[in-house]
């Protein structure tokens, strides 16, 4: 049939049809390695720009879709031609830049005669061919749209309310979809019933956008987009796809609801009077971050009423064990939640997700994995960082996924309750990739502009470095899509803070962009952090100025350092006795050898001693410290895997860490790293350790939920998949998940054999007393931390001129760090001085600084109170006639000066 139009009831049959998507008119693949720079000009990637001078250039187009190109004859089912002029250069130097990643090819410009068709091409069929003098194929490919697609149509990025807006009496559908030859609206009265209403949308041909206004409140039923487009490599198609913009949907995604999220019917008792806690960190580096997941939160916590578990409202049961922890924290000086991502996501079923039986194995047996495994497809837990529609909340979170409104409503609740116990709330977001692209079910944003959302290669095939399908934020309209749905999270569910999954696949100036928009909007600062890692086919800005480490470097955005965090831990990326041998300064890097760990040389562990300085100092680039061969450096010029390691200019641009979600936890890396007969207790101090590395540190705090609680996988090294029984969290403090089997195959088979006799031992694994000292004395850094503005300095000038490291150099006791902070006149500082100083020796060490001699240092308040946890650090001592500190054995400890 045509791709023209269908009658109306073949419309209505579209809406209802058990598949998603119908070919029209069926096309042959053809890769895209011609590339439009802009409306006019195209690169042909690869393609000798010196041609014969018998050979041209054309680009056919075909309305229906039917082109036939074949090497060696002549085109043929075109509707017509543009001959296109090779040119010596790109237009500008700015387009040089953005296309260089294609390397060499020739540039082609289309004709001023030809410029005003340029449109009608983008709604069909496009095939650019090299031709013999006498008119047949030499060579020929398709094309990449994106660029033309932003300057043809660049007023859409300024249309507001994309999606459906309802206001002043009229509910109006708006979707972009530039490329389309026509889109209908299917309404549907229910989740699952059938299409009422079929009705056609009208396109606005300056931006794109096709748009429906209906008269009357449309609020309750739900619907879908019938978009009849051009596929490349498919043909014709007529997609049923849900919108893009979509703030409430059915069960499972299928359709998208019909709300106004401004109305009262959305919001919980309360909503309106209770506050954000703004004021508990109104600059980044007040940020003290407990990164949560919402389903390990609540699902095994037998305090919570069973259907809340795992749900949003399971925040609302305050008198619950977990929300008791919270609480506990965020009076210790815990600022802000963020949330693993809780929009909607395409691989948890929200209807009839199953919940595997875990046989009763051994501690290191490979039964319960495989109970984990079977299932995992179909079970109710994912970490999530696979969206599907960035501005709806996730369905399997809330009690009832049928109902649309529900997810709102009870989100809401859940960001309530964690405001009313004095925490902030973040959202882990990732608008780096989706779950799907191109005709695939759960693809949503190419199945409506194809080949426009994601970032193609040079042969125009999706980059899936961040492990799915990258979307192109580079592009005018997903950068568009990503600040709409920050603003709308913001606004409509009072986020306070975002976290972006590798932000460095992001442009700085779309970053710098969305948050002057928010603070404009809101009226207060929305805190962005993220991680900066540079890779991939963006690195070193390939394609775009990079919101990576050291692009971000002046922005005031913060991204997750890997230097003190790899200097604490050992080797990143470390895999079969590897997972030994590469220790960290934390867990023995020559001063206590495990059994593969004996090559390690002192030389290492002073240079791994420095690194943790560095992240101690905020990775300022500008303060400068003596390294371990006695020089004094500015951080910026100490080598960190051939970059600085000093890398931002405040201390609002570092985000420090020894545990997040990725990766063994710390409890489990040191599993690997500490030697295997450390005690139970010396692995529970140096669990605190780790976590006092960061509490010190200059710039935001962010810790893994559970840190606190020795947090085991059971060595699972990727657990994103392997549901509750390896991601569980015991706020009863009876259990820390160590010994649950061996973890899921897929990610931890090769080291299954080196996990086994670590698994069997029931030494390691530690006892509920362990586990209650380690979130008593993780309570006492938090308590520190907030006590004094000193561990929160704003600017580099005030840590350049107030914190000094001493105990450095070739001479150190290489397992002591050593600080002194200056609060004279200090706003908050709450003492004259501070000396803070981690021992990570399994004997007391003593290290001296004669500047500080005379001087009358106490120990923190917080040692010494009645209920301080670690009793051990009240016996540290400060010898005021020679300015020697002695610190206990794998200990942290704090002296001030009033």
């Amino acid at each position: 049939m045509s791709a023209s139009g269908a009658p109306a009831s073949e419309l209505k049959t579209a809406c209802d049809a058990p598949a998603f998507a119908q070919i029209l008119q069926a096309s042959a693949a053809i890769d895209a390695r011609a590339v439009w720079m802009d409306s006019t000009h195209l690169i042909w990637a690869g393609q000798p720009a010196a041609q014969p001078r018998d050979t041209t250039y054309r680009l056919y187009h075909s309305a229906a879709g039917r082109l036939r190109v074949v090497t060696g004859q002549r085109v043929s089912g075109h509707d017509g031609a543009a001959t296109l002029s090779p040119v010596a250069a790109p237009i500008d130097g700015t387009l040089a830049e953005r296309f260089r990643y294609l390397g060499a090819g020739v540039t082609l410009a289309v004709a001023p005669s030809a410029v005003a068709r340029v449109r009608s091409w983008h709604r069909s069929q496009m095939v650019l061919v090299q031709r013999s003098a006498t008119g047949e194929v030499i060579a020929a490919t398709a094309v990449q749209t994106a660029a033309a697609l932003d300057e043809l149509y660049a007023r859409a990025e300024h249309v507001g309310d994309l999606g459906v807006s309802i206001a002043r009496g009229r509910t109006t559908f708006k979707l972009w979809a530039p490329t389309a030859l026509s889109v209908s609206l299917c309404l549907h009265n229910t989740a699952t019933g059938l299409a009422g209403t079929v009705l056609p949308m009208s396109r606005d041909a300056s931006t794109g956008v096709w748009q429906l206004r209906q008269r009357g409140d449309l609020t309750g039923p739900y619907y879908t987009y019938l978009v009849d487009v051009f596929v490349r490599g498919t043909g014709w198609v007529r997609n049923r796809v849900t919108d893009p913009y979509s703030v409430s949907l059915s069960a499972d995604s299928r359709r998208s609801h019909i709300v106004d999220l401004a109305s009262p019917a959305l919001e919980p008792e309360g909503w309106r009077s209770t506050p954000s806690p703004h004021a508990r960190a109104p600059v980044p580096t007040d940020m003290v971050v407990y990164e949560l997941h919402v389903r390990d939160f609540s699902v095994s916590d037998a305090s919570v009423p069973a259907p809340h578990r795992g749900k949003y409202l399971a925040f609302t049961e305050s008198q619950s064990k977990g929300m008791q922890h919270l609480k506990a924290l965020s009076a210790a000086g815990l600022t802000d939640v963020h949330l693993l991502p809780v929009f909607d996501i395409a691989t948890i079923p929200e209807q009839g997700c199953v919940t595997p039986s875990i046989p009763n194995a051994t501690p290191d047996s490979d039964a319960q994995q495989a109970a984990v495994m079977a299932v995992a497809a179909t079970d109710c837990f994912n970490w999530g960082y696979d969206p599907l529609h960035f501005n709806a909340p996730e369905g399997s979170y809330a009690s009832d996924a049928m109902d649309g409104a529900r997810r709102i409503v009870e989100f809401r609740q859940m960001v309530m309750a964690l405001h009313r116990a004095g925490l902030r709330v973040g959202m882990d977001v990732v608008y780096n990739h989706t779950a799907a692209s191109g005709q695939k079910e759960k693809s949503v944003l190419d199945r409506i502009v194809p080949g426009y959302y994601h970032r193609l290669n040079a042969k125009g095939e999706v980059e899936t470095s961040t492990c799915c399908d990258n979307t192109a934020t580079e592009h005018r309209m997903m950068g568009k899509l990503l600040v709409d749905s920050l603003l709308l999270w913001a606004r409509h569910y009072a986020i306070d803070s975002f976290r972006f999954d590798l932000m460095g696949h992001q442009p700085r100036a779309l970053m710098e962009r969305a948050q002057a928009l928010l603070k404009r909007q809101q009226g207060r600062d929305i805190h962005f952090i993220g991680e900066g890692w540079n890779y991939a086919e963006v690195e070193n800005h390939k394609r775009f100025f990079q919101a990576s480490q050291l692009g971000l470097n002046g922005s005031g955005i913060g991204t997750f350092s890997d230097r003190a965090r790899d200097a604490a831990r050992g080797a990143h990326d470390a895999s079969g006795t590897d997972l030994f041998a590469r220790q960290g300064w934390l867990n023995g890097l020559f001063h206590d050898a495990n059994a593969y760990g004996g090559s390690a040389t002192r030389a290492q562990l002073l240079q791994a001693a420095d690194l943790m300085r560095v992240g101690l100092a905020g990775s300022l680039r500008e303060v400068a410290m003596t390294t371990f061969d006695g020089q004094r450096r500015a951080l910026q010029a100490i080598d960190y895997n051939g970059q600085p390691a000093g890398y931002v200019s405040q201390p609002s641009e570092v985000v420090n860490y020894v545990d997040n979600h990725d990766n063994q936890t710390l409890f489990d890396i040191n599993v690997y790293r500490l030697p295997r007969g450390t005690s139970r207790e010396d692995r529970a101090r140096v669990q605190i350790l780790g976590a006092a590395t960061t509490a010190f540190s200059q710039g935001v705090a962010y810790f893994h939920a559970g840190l606190d609680i020795l947090r085991s996988k059971s060595l699972d090294r990727n657990s994103y998949d392997s549901g509750d029984w390896f991601n569980r969290l015991d706020w009863s403090y009876g259990d820390n998940g160590f010994g649950a089997g061996l973890p899921p195959k897929p990610d931890n088979g090769d080291n299954w054999s080196l996990m086994k006799p670590l698994l069997a031992d029931m030494s390691i694994k530690p006892t509920p007393a362990d586990i209650a000292w380690t979130a008593g004395a993780f309570r006492d850094l938090l308590t520190i931390r907030a006590s004094s503005t000193l561990f929160r300095l704003r600017t580099a000038q005030d840590v350049q001129q107030r914190l000094r490291f001493f105990n450095t150099g070739p001479e150190q006791v290489a397992t002591v760090l050593a600080a002194h902070i200056d609060g004279m006149g200090h706003a908050g500082a709450g003492f004259k001085e501070l000396v803070y100083l981690i021992n990570v020796d399994k004997v007391a060490q003593t290290v001296a600084d004669a500047t500080l001699a005379g001087r009358s240092y106490t120990l923190h308040p917080v040692h010494i109170a009645a209920n301080a946890a670690d009793a051990r650090a009240a016996t540290a001592t400060f010898d005021r006639s020679s300015g020697r500190f002695t610190v206990p054995a794998r200990t942290a400890v704090v002296f001030v000066l009033n």
